[in-house]
């Protein structure tokens, strides 16, 4: 990451803060809502599995639920792709994160009722799940779009596969293993933090969560506004 262009470095920066609130979501999901994962969609539909055949705790109706709303996402993400086509892929990116952030801050008013030790009524819960997964739904498919290796945000299987095959111990070169260990601690970290959080409340989560993702979407916004100035003084 060092090496790379400030631009680049500042992308990557971004991403890995996402990952961040990937870990955060999946927290947020997982332990409150019933056993679903809402930014994971591989574990999710091995919960749809299982859920099928009766094992308890988990939900068909639930999975179900988060698979449906994230494949949605993926759908508006490609359309936020081919309204902002002309754009360089900083606007876009900015965009999809700025709306990944209105969704977890809906989210998190209506989850407000957590404050006051309640339980969110079954309604609530699926509203939360859907608007969660819809959010995420759209970051996988931008980080699809953007193919930056070793920065999936979601997804961390071949990230481990790829910091084991190519090790040295493997006879690799270990390439890119800065990314792919820093993708691991983060996730790790925001599942973490996502439990500590929701000790005190599930709102205070996804306003924490919401924060950060409003904080990459800041940064793609000011080094585009840098990129135009550096442009102009070189002009």
């Amino acid at each position: 990451m060092n090496g790379c262009p400030l631009g680049e470095r500042s992308l990557h920066t971004s991403l890995l803060i996402l990952t961040f609130v990937t870990g955060l979501v999946d927290a947020a999901s997982f332990v409150s809502m019933g056993h679903v994962f809402t930014a994971n969609m591989t574990g999710n539909v091995i919960f749809l599995a299982f859920a099928s055949v009766g094992v308890p705790e988990l939900s068909i109706n639930r999975s179900a639920t988060a698979l449906i709303a994230s494949m949605a996402g993926g759908i508006a993400a490609g359309r936020i792709d081919l309204w902002l086509s002309s754009r360089r892929r900083k606007e876009w990116f900015a965009v999809s994160i700025a709306v990944e952030t209105a969704l977890l801050f809906i989210a998190m008013l209506v989850a407000w009722k957590y404050n006051w030790g309640t339980i969110l009524s079954s309604t609530s819960l699926y509203v939360v799940i859907a608007l969660t997964a819809f959010g995420m739904g759209i970051r996988n498919g931008t980080i699809r779009k953007l193919g930056v290796p070793e920065l999936t945000t979601t997804v961390l299987t071949f990230t481990v596969a790829g910091l084991a095959a190519e090790s040295s111990l493997a006879g690799g070169t270990n390439p890119r293993w800065f990314r792919r260990v820093a993708s691991i601690v983060m996730m790790f970290a925001g599942a973490i933090i996502g439990v500590l959080l929701l000790r005190h409340s599930l709102t205070l989560l996804f306003a924490v969560a919401g924060t950060l993702s409003a904080l990459c979407a800041g940064i793609q916004i000011y080094r585009d506004e840098t990129a135009q100035e550096a442009k102009v003084l070189r002009i």
